[in-house]
């Protein structure tokens, strides 16, 4: 069984080091390590860890925030590919793709850039619809999108009143990114969070941007 651990430690020597000595004593095993964000002091990175069947996260948040310093943003199962170099698998997916190539990057994104789900939206006579989605996406489609068109890649405000009540439910943190001049945006969601952090908006939009001159 495999967790994704967002966590957030002091940017000094050591700290990543002990933090993988607590993990082990409790029986993980780091799999893989993404920096997600550098900041004044500190870092945040993903680590995918791999755990006896039936261990408790829990057990994996009380080992990691032992440490002085040491906060754990959130912790997700995990069941995706462990590849240090997903977007570039992604986007040639897209360019080989015979048919539907939007709909091979909403299913890739998820797994590229560790998110619940994600869809394309565009605007029509109706307002917003989807155009297509990945496996996951909510049944329940936003309809009224005032953030739309999108020119640049952005967090997206998951209390707005646009937002479909269930989503807000299920905490979905939201971020989209313009699909370049098609009017079309790539819309990422994360329910339960954590929130997106600006390193990984930019990253969408790097992605959606590729994704645009691919596409054509």
């Amino acid at each position: 069984m495999s967790f994704l651990l967002r966590v957030q430690l002091p940017d000094r020597p050591g700290s990543l080091g002990s933090l993988a000595l607590a993990l082990g004593a409790v029986g993980a095993d780091i799999l893989s390590l993404d920096v997600v964000e550098r900041g004044e002091g500190y870092a945040i990175d993903d680590l995918v860890v791999d755990v006896d069947p039936g261990s408790l996260p829990d057990t994996l948040l009380t080992a990691a925030e032992a440490l002085d310093g040491v906060r754990v943003d959130s912790i997700r199962p995990y069941a995706g590919m462990l590849d240090t170099h997903r977007e570039l698998e992604l986007i040639d997916q897209v360019a080989t793709a015979r048919d539907d190539r939007l709909q091979v990057l909403v299913d890739g994104a998820p797994r590229v850039l560790r998110v619940g789900w994600s869809t394309v939206v565009a605007l029509g006579a109706q307002g917003a619809y989807r155009v297509v989605g990945s496996s996951g996406a909510p049944e329940t489609h936003a309809r009224d999108v005032p953030w739309m068109p999108l020119d640049h890649p952005t967090t997206l405000d998951d209390e707005g009143d646009w937002v479909p009540q269930i989503w807000r439910d299920m905490d979905t943190k939201l971020a989209a990114a313009p699909l370049g001049a098609t009017g079309k945006v790539l819309m990422l969601g994360r329910p339960g969070g954590p929130r997106f952090r600006p390193s990984e908006v930019a990253r969408l939009g790097y992605l959606a941007g590729i994704i645009a001159t691919v596409l054509g």
